[in-house]
């Protein structure tokens, strides 16, 4: 772990220092009733069952036994407000966790997302944040109570006999040496454990999401074959964390049952020899037990330890980065954009200096449609992912009403950029939500949408209407019928830049031509980017781009490409 990682852990409950501080005098109470107990007990059997001494008052066997009842009432009321407390106070942590690291996520660029899979940021979210929890409620203020606990003892067995306290004290070392072996074991166990956790829920997350493509191919027997191995590991690490786990309790409770062994066989040669009470060798048989209670807390809560310290490194690995955040704050304030586009002699890689794009240069003018046209992986999607900034250029510039990208306010940016995928995501809830996504968008303005998009007929038809439910991803509807609320899902937030990449992929042929119809209306007085394989679809663009290995080789019109003779009229005469 991380030196300063534990640290910070326990700087995040610095709000509730009035909690916890409440919580740790109620532990100070606690402590001192569980210590008063043995006392009571000496007294009375040294007192009044050995020595007779004369009874009066609150010096009785009565007001003794009243004692003892209240010391209990006390330490098990106490103990309820104190556990109740930190509950309170963990639980508030994990929430203010869990928050920033959803604000995180949203706010990576996708180079860092790029860089975690999909397990290990859901495992970061839950499992290690929980394991953060646990760490306040079941850990934190238990080590307070057992520290003071072991303080307290030895305070009180000193002064009671210093001879049976250091009898007591002698299997001390050998439990101090077994604790560290099996720490480090279980160090190295838990970073195992953490990371095939990530592996696991990545796993899943993967496979629901293409249980259509396994089902399809047959591939049941293989994911059922990669799963195996992947739980068998976790099996095997599990099992191991058990076993080390297992060690301490039973090993510490040897030793406390060979201190009390040993306190018993020296103190009853001192008894039959009158040099000790036996009540002052009860008491030390009960103090030597609430000694090692602590001891056994910790070894039990060990696995615990273990785990949300392993947890907060991985936790604060992902909140460290704050360097990498999307700012969306600064840059020039744009309201909204004319619309003239201009790359200048771009280069760009996803991976060093493997270029996708090289020495790309081009110009679009405001209200122009432009098309892009190439081979899967020529580079036309990058086009669009450098221009909505998702990642930034290594060489070159890319401007927009001629100021810098970088320069502008990502915010204003995106919100004047809207993209059509050919793959559609649509997010639980209604239709509504995912056409306006929650946003202030009128009434009349997203009916206006429904129209332009085509979506208007196949929507009202739903017995729901704009209500209709949507499940995960839209799984209940269409391709086509997602394309189509995608469209309006663009339309109705009225951007200055349209971008259309491959968004009639899914779209009969009927449909294409009302789509078709309703970009020509839509694009009036906006700029508009268009990605697509069929060229039937970009025909009447005013400026059509080819690219080919990363490089732009053509420019023009339709009619003028067909007129060059070249690789945009090759294309078409094959199609």
């Amino acid at each position: 772990m991380k030196r300063h990682s534990l640290l910070r852990v326990m700087k995040m409950s610095l709000p509730y220092w009035k909690i916890i501080l409440m919580s740790a005098l109620c532990v100070l109470a606690v402590n001192g009733a569980e210590l008063a107990k043995p006392y009571v007990l000496k007294v009375v059997i040294d007192d009044f069952l050995k020595y007779r001494k004369p009874q009066a008052g609150l010096y009785s066997i009565t007001a003794m036994g009243i004692a003892y009842m209240l010391l209990v009432l006390i330490s098990s009321t106490l103990t309820y407000i104190q556990e109740n407390s930190m509950n309170y106070v963990g639980q508030s942590i994990v929430t203010n966790v869990r928050r920033k690291i959803f604000s995180h996520i949203q706010r990576f660029p996708l180079p860092v997302l790029d860089r975690f899979t999909t397990g290990r940021l859901i495992t970061r979210a839950t499992n290690d944040v929980e394991a953060i929890s646990e760490l306040f409620t079941d850990v934190f203020i238990n080590l307070f109570k057992d520290v003071f606990l072991l303080i307290g003892i030895v305070f009180v067995m000193l002064r009671m006999n210093v001879t049976l306290a250091l009898i007591g004290f002698t299997v001390i070392p050998f439990i101090v040496l077994l604790t560290n072996v099996v720490k480090k074991k279980m160090k190295a166990n838990f970073v195992v454990i953490k990371s095939l956790t990530g592996r696991i829920n990545g796993f899943f997350a993967e496979n629901i999401s293409g249980m259509k493509l396994v089902q399809i191919f047959n591939m049941q027997r293989e994911k059922q074959r990669e799963f195996k191995e992947l739980n068998d590991e976790y099996y095997k690490a599990a099992l191991t964390r058990m076993t080390l786990n297992s060690v301490l309790r039973p090993a510490i409770e040897i030793f406390n049952s060979l201190a009390i062994a040993i306190l018993i066989w020296y103190g009853m040669g001192r008894i039959m020899g009158q040099t000790l009470d036996l009540g002052v060798l009860y008491a030390f048989t009960e103090y030597i037990k609430q000694f090692f209670e602590p001891i056994n807390d910790l070894a039990e809560k060990y696995n615990t330890i273990q785990s949300a310290v392993v947890s907060a490194d991985r936790i604060f690995e992902l909140l460290d980065k704050e360097e990498e955040l999307e700012d969306y704050d600064s840059g020039i304030r744009v309201d909204r954009f004319r619309g003239d586009i201009e790359f200048r002699n771009v280069w760009f890689a996803y991976n060093d200096e493997d270029w996708v794009l090289k020495d790309v240069s081009f110009r679009i003018r405001s209200g122009q449609t432009a098309a892009f046209v190439g081979a899967t992986g020529s580079g036309k999607t990058t086009i669009i992912n450098l221009l909505s900034r998702f990642y930034r250029v290594q060489k070159g510039e890319i401007l927009i009403d001629g100021i810098n990208i970088n320069d502008i306010n990502l915010r204003d940016l995106r919100r004047n950029i809207a993209v059509v995928l050919q793959d559609v995501f649509l997010f639980s809830g209604s239709i509504r939500d995912n056409i306006t996504l929650n946003s202030d968008i009128s009434e009349d303005r997203v009916e206006a949408a429904l129209k332009l998009s085509c979506a208007e007929a196949f929507i009202y038809e739903l017995p729901d209407k704009m209500d209709q439910p949507v499940t995960e991803r839209g799984s209940t509807f269409s391709a086509g019928q997602r394309q189509l609320l995608a469209f309006a899902r663009t339309i109705a937030h009225d951007p200055s830049i349209f971008v259309l990449d491959e968004a009639t992929a899914n779209i009969d042929t009927k449909t294409e031509g009302l789509i078709q119809r309703s970009i020509a209306n839509v694009s009036k007085d906006r700029t508009t980017l268009i990605i697509a394989h069929r060229l039937s679809t970009i025909r009447n663009a005013d400026v059509i781009f080819i690219i080919r290995k990363g490089r732009i080789i053509e420019s023009g019109s339709h009619d003028e490409l067909m007129a060059l003779g070249g690789y945009y009229y090759q294309l078409n005469a094959v199609s």
